[in-house]
């Protein structure tokens, strides 16, 4: 699940009660935003009044404000980022959030796709969100504020790459003390960057008069404030500080001439000022509170500890004092000292004996009100390296079930090491989270530390239990690795170690052995631990486990050729999953997909582009870490069959590139899938290359692992017609197949084999292959498993059809006939040209019943660029110039 999301961050400032207008900043910023500029940056160091006026902003982009109509209605999503935001994950789940602001649901699914922080896998993430962006149809900003706050590489990466991608009608707003790592140059050059900086940003005399008159309410001559605002250079912190020190000071022309020297200084002397005007009890709160990012009533009260001070009413004075707080919430709960007047709060706080009570006080009251990672960060902060530990191992199962594995190990990190290797349980926890973050060397120093601290343990139950997640964890990560005797091994060595009474990881174990069975081909026996392990999570009430649980058992059916079983096992978990809630619907769209490719399997459309439909929305939302890896191997396959094989050939790199590890076997590898591609595209050279590459013969043994491969290569030696040797791989691979009972596998092979006798001219063999083939895939009503073969299967089936009239597979046989594509065109000269695809067919029927190319895009799950390219496709094999005539030589041709 996702981390939970601070609504406060999302919060956008009102604009301040009696603001000074800045109409000559609102218009840069406004002139940005019109000539289409992608990015406004807002650029200076503290107290420039960067927040404030970009709040401004947006409330004058208001419908209601607007008279001038320049970005009218333009609405706004903003972050206040901090240093957790340093997380690519976590930066990229709050950018979705305050996006869901402006198009509710937007991007549900993305993090979905992003196991880990490979630039790579956020990059196509970004790619996806870029996508939804795309469809909102008006205008929007989103502010970034406090980016100064950012210092990670991936995340600026992740911001470069958005910015450079970025559509038309969003505009990114970022306020920070220093230059983000973007390529600010290029965009200049470009015109698509609007800034702000200091020197822009400063009041003028005539604003800092309004300033310090009008709302700090001090009276000051025009030579006054002119003498201030030069000593300040005009920078709105120092006005705010110097106006606080000189309410109530009768000599304000003195005061002015006194205030000099560096900022540093000259700041010093504010706090001094200002502090010191304000009572003991005030004091006292500001420097004890400012250890806290953000504040509450009660928060306050626990570090404070004193009975005498109510923390709601003081930040409610301080509020209303114009004290240096910003509300972080409509209701005033929460609140945040302005950034520098805490850094100086802090400094002058300095390292008092107390500082590290306080710490632990707010650590306490934030374990009491369940917010863990804010627990551990102040036990961390206090020294109290015991107390942090502990909470890292208590916060551990809610961050990795939120996807947080790698802000959890960040961290401990910051743990003393002597304190962590102190620790078997935590050592087991960072091992394990190393194995989910598949640094393996990582896990086993963890691991093997572990083993250590438990050899001189005491508590053997204790370390009983951890050896047994120890083996667990060891079992994970040699089925990363592919090691599959070492998988058995660990496994089986946990349950040793596991309790009885551990029903969830005994069960864990159990289905991990089962899953090296289907590593072996041995599905049957993978079924079965695949059953038990869903009957023990019924019986755990870990519904969610149950409903996942079966794709994978779907997959297992669909190569033991039971695509009727498969159906019931995805359907009944459909049905599951929409009677415990959305939390269990989004979990299905692997189950919503796998009905959409056994429904176009069997040839009904229908079905097929229902639940493709569905698969596509719920994959926006689901958690399924492989959901994209799965999703491109599917458009892979269709994009195929429609002919398209570049595009079939990028969804492969794709599916190859967000690929995450799992314990389901790599059955068909993506290299030897994209040779096939090679092979029906008619590159043959590079079919050839990657089989060499990869040293594969004809005299290799037969393996459930190595079938795809070899199968491949028997294609290849088809198209070469070279067949030394083939008909023996075919038998070895037919044979192994048939004794692990995996109809799926048997039924290519014999459709191969069948290709292989007519490429011979053996017809009599391959229509006897031929008939088994067509026996074993009737009754689970397989058809383009045939039209995939493309003509040369077609014409044997037709033969067969000739030679078999009163056949009782007949009717299914002409079922895959008339399911199969018109193989040539003639035009009107009668000359053959190139075919229609199945998708140009379908096209072309919705183009004849006068469907608009949005209304086909829609319909048929496609960009409309790419209906676009299919009509010149169309148009051009059918000679047509429009529309009209292509619906028209269509009919001639007997095509619609």
């Amino acid at each position: 699940m996702p981390a939970p999301i601070l609504a406060t961050k999302l919060y956008i400032p009102p604009p301040r009660p009696n603001l000074v207008p800045r109409p000559r900043l609102i218009e840069r910023l406004n002139e940005g935003l019109a000539m289409g500029c992608k990015l406004t940056l807002i650029s200076a160091s503290a107290g420039f009044g960067k927040t404030t006026l970009v709040s401004e902003w947006i409330s004058s982009l208001t419908p209601s404000t607007s008279s001038t109509g320049r970005g009218e209605g333009v609405r706004a999503a903003w972050i206040s980022l901090d240093e957790g935001d340093n997380d690519p994950l976590r930066f990229i789940s709050y950018l979705i959030a305050a996006l869901q602001t402006i198009k509710a649901g937007l991007g549900e699914g993305v993090l979905a796709t992003l196991p880990s922080h490979e630039q790579l896998q956020i990059e196509m993430a970004l790619t996806a969100l870029l996508n939804e962006i795309s469809a909102i149809p008006d205008s929007f900003l989103l502010v970034l504020d406090d980016y100064h706050l950012i210092d990670s590489k991936p995340v600026d990466e992740a911001l470069a790459f958005l910015v450079e991608r970025l559509p038309p009608q969003m505009h990114l707003v970022i306020a920070t003390r220093e230059d983000p790592s973007l390529p600010l140059a290029r965009l200049r050059v470009r015109g698509q960057l609007t800034e702000l900086r200091a020197a822009d940003l400063q009041f003028t005399p005539a604003e800092a008069t309004e300033f310090l008159n009008r709302v700090m309410g001090l009276n000051l001559s025009n030579e006054d404030v002119a003498a201030l605002e030069s000593r300040t250079e005009g920078w709105i912190a120092g006005l705010q500080l110097a106006a606080l020190s000189m309410q109530g000071n009768q000599d304000s022309a003195g005061f002015i001439k006194s205030f000099t020297g560096s900022h540093r200084f000259v700041l010093d002397y504010l706090i001094e000022e200002v502090l010191g005007q304000q009572s003991d009890k005030i004091q006292a709160f500001l420097l004890c509170t400012s250890i806290l990012d953000r504040m509450c009533g009660s928060l306050c009260d626990a570090v404070l500890l004193d009975p005498s001070i109510s923390g709601q009413e003081i930040l409610e004075h301080l509020e209303r004092a114009n004290l240096f707080i910003v509300p972080l919430d409509h209701e005033r709960r929460w609140y945040r000292y302005h950034h520098l007047f805490g850094d100086l709060l802090r400094q002058r706080l300095g390292q008092p004996r107390e500082l590290a009570e306080y710490h632990l006080r707010a650590s306490e009251w934030y374990e009491a009100n369940a917010d863990l990672p804010q627990a551990f960060h102040h036990a961390l902060a206090a020294g109290d390296f015991e107390r942090a530990a502990r909470l890292a191992e208590t916060v551990w199962q809610e961050m990795e079930r939120s996807l947080q594995t790698i802000v959890w190990i960040d961290w401990v990190k910051k743990l003393p090491n002597e304190v962590v290797f102190s620790k078997p349980k935590l050592c087991v926890l960072i091992g394990r989270a190393y194995s989910d973050a598949g640094d393996i060397p990582a896990s086993e120093t963890y691991l093997q530390n572990a083993e250590r601290g438990l050899a001189d343990s005491m508590d053997q139950d204790e370390s009983k239990s951890l050896a047994g997640i120890i083996a667990l964890a060891r079992a994970s990560n040699a089925q990363n690795e592919g090691n599959l005797k070492e998988t058995v091994k660990y496994a089986e060595l946990s349950l040793q170690f596991i309790s009885e009474d551990d029903n969830y990881l005994r069960a864990q174990a159990a289905v991990t052995l089962g899953f090296t069975h289907w590593a072996t081909g041995n599905l049957e026996a993978s079924l079965r631990a695949m059953y038990a392990w869903v009957g023990d999570m019924q019986r755990l009430e870990n519904q969610i486990f149950a409903i996942a649980s079966a794709f994978a058992i779907a997959d297992m059916q669909v190569i033991l050729g039971r695509l009727s079983d498969a159906e019931t096992s995805l359907r009944q978990a459909v049905q599951q999953a929409a009677a415990h809630g959305r939390e269990a619907e989004v979990i299905t769209a692997h189950h919503h997909l796998g009905l959409a490719m056994i429904a176009y399997e069997k040839g009904d459309d229908a079905a097929f582009a229902q639940s493709l439909q569905t698969a596509a929305d719920l994959g926006q939302r689901t958690t399924l870490v492989d959901w994209t890896h799965r999703w491109n191997l599917a458009q892979a396959r269709l994009k195929e069959s429609d002919g398209e094989w570049d595009a079939a050939l990028q969804s492969l790199d794709d599916a190859r590139r967000v690929y995450v590890k799992n314990p389901i076997p790599i059955f068909q590898p993506i290299e030897a899938h994209k040779a096939r591609v090679h092979l029906r595209q008619g590159r043959l050279d590079k079919a050839q290359a990657w089989a060499r590459e990869r040293g594969l013969s004809v005299k290799d043994e037969a393996s459930y692992l190595g079938e795809y491969e070899h199968l491949t290569l028997a294609r290849i030696h088809l198209a070469e017609g070279s067949f030394a040797g083939v008909h023996e791989l075919l038998d070895r691979l037919l044979a192994l197949a048939e004794s692990q009972k995996r109809m799926g596998s048997v039924i290519e092979i014999l459709l191969t084999q069948a290709l292989v006798h007519q490429a011979q001219g053996a017809h009599s063999e391959a229509l006897a292959v031929l008939e088994r083939a067509l026996t074993l895939t009737e009754p689970e009503g397989y058809i383009r498993v045939y039209v995939y073969e493309g003509e040369a299967m077609r014409s044997l089936i037709s033969t067969w059809k000739v030679t078999n009239r009163a056949h009782p597979l007949l009717g299914y046989v002409n079922r895959i006939l008339d399911f199969s594509p018109q193989s040539k065109i003639v035009n009107r000269k009668s000359k053959i040209i190139e075919p229609l695809t199945d998708r140009e067919l379908e096209i072309l029927r919705l183009i004849a019943e006068g469907h608009s190319n949005a209304e086909i895009g829609q319909r048929l799950f496609l960009a409309l660029s790419t209906v676009k390219g299919h009509n010149l496709r169309i148009f051009n094999k059918l000679q047509a110039e429009n529309r009209t005539e292509a619906v028209a030589r269509a009919r001639e041709l007997g095509l619609i």
